[in-house]
């Protein structure tokens, strides 16, 4: 393990179902969202991050503006996305955004910078996604130049170069900025060139198939000489008081969000054998705080983490069940993974 260890939440705003079954406005949707991230900060998480949807399903399009929300609710957490779509923002602007949130935070901000999953800010921000992998290749490359602080001199060929530009509000001191990757190769050995954090999104299968793309960023980071930033694992989960509850609570809105996802991009309708495998020993961190503690303790074992995010929201999974949860987590399950952790590996 690599200390200190982190353990945060992740949240998407998935548009949740109201106590008569209905979907809730995306209005009352961000409104819980910020209640739970209260509960977070109140309970001991160390990190809660909101996500970037530009679709009917999630209510949250600007992370930045829900995290300065949060900012004023909270006193403690760290505050950042999960993802940033830098591909298809403005590198300046993004900075600028979190810079801000930074300093109505007291210095708590951070950014997860990468591609996303969804591709709908492509084609609503005028981007073709024929230029998907230069997008992101060159506004890292800005984006990493803007957290060295100063003035900027920069040049590429998707937006205007910058010749000496300063860019404010100035970071009082260290914007931490990650990049998630979803497996790429390619994409760890990005991070490690700019010296940036790795952020592993690992959602379906053994935790452990990534264990090579970690011995690669190590790898990387020493061939480009420079120290190995943290690494991280964002993945889903679940917290109730049994493992049944947690498992009879989660499976029917996880399913429907998996197969509402499912059925755009091709993929058969999810049986519970297979939600049951994944909560068995793959990428779903569903079950009581004990369980729930056991598996994230063995995957930042496994992988040498410093963060581990869990993803608590589920399509439309209630928001009193998602309160439980992020109770449960930070009451229960982060106090047992740190006792796991400082004993001997199973």
């Amino acid at each position: 393990m690599i200390n200190p260890l982190e353990l945060g939440l992740d949240t998407f705003g998935d548009v949740t179902a109201g106590p008569d079954g209905a979907p809730l406005t995306h209005g009352q949707v961000i409104r819980d969202l910020v209640d739970e991230a209260a509960v977070a900060d109140e309970t001991g998480v160390d990190f809660f991050g909101v996500g970037e949807h530009h679709r009917a399903d999630f209510a949250v399009s600007s992370p930045e503006t829900v995290l300065a929300g949060i900012a004023g609710r909270t006193r403690r957490i760290r505050l950042g996305s999960a993802v940033t779509v830098l591909s298809s923002d403005d590198p300046v602007r993004v900075f600028q955004r979190f810079s801000t949130l930074d300093a109505l935070s007291s210095g708590r901000a951070e950014v997860v910078l990468g591609r996303g999953s969804f591709t709908e800010s492509f084609p609503l921000f005028g981007h073709d996604l024929g230029d998907y992998e230069a997008l992101f290749e060159e506004k890292l490359d800005l984006f990493a130049a803007l957290l060295k602080g100063g003035p900027v001199t920069w040049r590429g060929s998707v937006r205007a170069p910058l010749a000496g530009q300063e860019v404010f509000p100035a970071v009082e001191g260290s914007l931490r900025a990650w990049v998630g990757v979803g497996g790429s190769p390619k994409s760890v050995v990005r991070a490690a060139r700019h010296g940036l954090p790795l952020m592993l999104a690992i959602i379906g299968g053994d935790p452990m198939r990534f264990a090579p793309h970690v011995d690669l960023y190590r790898r990387a980071c020493a061939q480009f000489g420079i120290p190995v930033p943290p690494v991280g694992v964002h993945s889903h989960g679940h917290v109730a008081d049994t493992d049944a509850e947690a498992r009879d609570g989660l499976w029917p809105d996880y399913r429907r969000m998996r197969d509402r996802i499912g059925a755009e991009r091709g993929w058969p309708p999810m049986r519970r054998a297979e939600f049951d495998a994944e909560a068995d020993g793959g990428s779903l961190y569903v079950g009581s705080p004990d369980t729930v503690a056991r598996r994230i303790a063995a995957t930042v074992r496994g992988l040498g983490l410093s963060r581990f995010d869990m993803k608590y929201s589920a399509g439309p999974l209630s928001h009193a069940r998602m309160m439980r949860s992020v109770e449960l987590y930070g009451t229960k399950v982060i106090p047992r993974v740190r006792e796991l952790l400082e004993g001997p590996a199973a």
